[in-house]
């Protein structure tokens, strides 16, 4: 299969329609047992993530999350426990039902709790892996609201707090969505270095990373994703790496108050299963300074710093999501390039359960 060069490394020359893809990911989901409705939701979101160019968090998820079906992982029916409701803000314990699924669950019901309350926060526990945070937030974007969303594995350890040599906690990304007068600011950044997605791509691929974002059982920040193969394990540094991973540590801590804290259910309870924490907010900027008055700020802003002068011949200045957006349409108008190995994989699982492989475009 040919294939082209991108920065975070080669992708397929081959595209599917990304209605095509979805399609196939919902089939595959209901011959697993996951309710229509549900299987259409975390189709959508892979999907979404392949579009946003998160390939990492896209359709590569697919074959994890079927083979957590069949290991029991991934909880199909019944609905999320409430544990609290004030109306400005609810938490339930989605028991590993879809992680997608249950995200839009939770945001739907905020939106609709929204011309009440003006900020709506909300905290799921127990929620199967939720895919790329970036996914959903131009669901309240297009609606004029502002989004935060973040999570944590309270199962998972592969980061290693600052100035220690042993893993205690995972990447922990927060997302955050705002409208503006053009294409909306959708930033997605995890508080680690790295994420586990790809610490594991370049593993398999035997690609060390072009800068020290782990370091070794002893400590020593290394190139190579192999550490957290290794035994003993070596970690993921935090965001800022060997001088400033103070600063990721911090943040990654909001992320674990936030998320485990909040909602009831953390680290303290050792949890076995892969799943999620998450902690969603919207706000609504006509319940503050006024809906034109905040566009008008972020419209400004983005084109300000947009407009920035450059060195000679360097890029443009971009904000968090532009480069997401220009793939998402080009790929919507033309078609979704899945990163190698991807393609291959749907094949296995297409021949598995009867379901048919999309059709390349031509």
């Amino acid at each position: 299969m040919r294939v082209w060069q991108t920065a975070e490394g080669e992708m397929a020359e081959r595209r599917f329609a990304a209605s095509a893809l979805r399609q196939f990911a919902a089939a595959a989901l209901e011959k697993k047992g996951v309710p229509a409705e549900r299987a259409r939701a975390v189709a959508e979101i892979l999907v979404e993530g392949d579009l946003l160019g998160q390939t990492t968090h896209g359709l590569q998820l697919l074959t994890p999350y079927l083979e957590s079906i069949d290991a029991g992982g991934m909880l199909l029916q019944g609905e999320p426990e409430v544990v609290a409701d004030r109306g400005g803000t609810f938490a339930w314990d989605g028991r590993y039902l879809p992680g997608a699924w249950l995200v839009l669950k939770a945001m739907d019901e905020a939106i609709r709790r929204i011309p009440d309350h003006g900020v709506v926060t909300a905290t799921l526990r127990r929620t199967h892996h939720i895919g790329a945070l970036q996914a959903y937030l131009r669901r309240a974007t297009d609606r004029g609201l502002v989004m935060i969303l973040t999570s944590s594995d309270p199962r998972e350890e592969s980061v290693a707090p600052h100035g220690g040599t042993v893993a205690r906690y995972s990447p922990n990304p927060l997302a955050f969505g705002a409208p503006t007068t053009g294409e909306p600011i959708l930033i997605d950044i995890s508080m680690s270095t790295t994420t586990n997605g790809m610490v594991g791509r370049r593993h398999r691929e035997g690609r060390p990373f072009d800068h020290p974002w782990l370091q070794d059982a002893q400590g020593q920040p290394t190139t190579d994703a192999g550490v957290r193969f290794a035994d003993p394990k070596g970690a993921i540094l935090p965001l800022g790496g060997p001088s400033l991973g103070h600063k990721g540590f911090a943040l990654g801590i909001i992320v674990e108050v936030l998320t485990s804290a909040l909602g009831g259910l953390g680290r303290a309870e050792r949890p076995t299963a892969w799943g999620g924490n998450v902690f969603l907010q919207l706000l609504d900027p006509e319940a503050f300074g006024g809906r034109a008055a905040f566009i008008r700020e972020t419209g400004f802003f983005a084109d300000f710093c947009r407009e920035t002068p450059v060195p000679i011949g360097a890029p443009a200045v971009r904000l968090p999501g532009d480069g997401a957006l220009a793939r998402h349409a080009e790929q919507s108008a033309h078609g979704v390039r899945l990163y190698p190995g991807i393609e291959e994989a749907l094949a296995g699982w297409a021949e598995k359960l009867g379901v048919p492989m999309p059709t390349p475009r031509a």
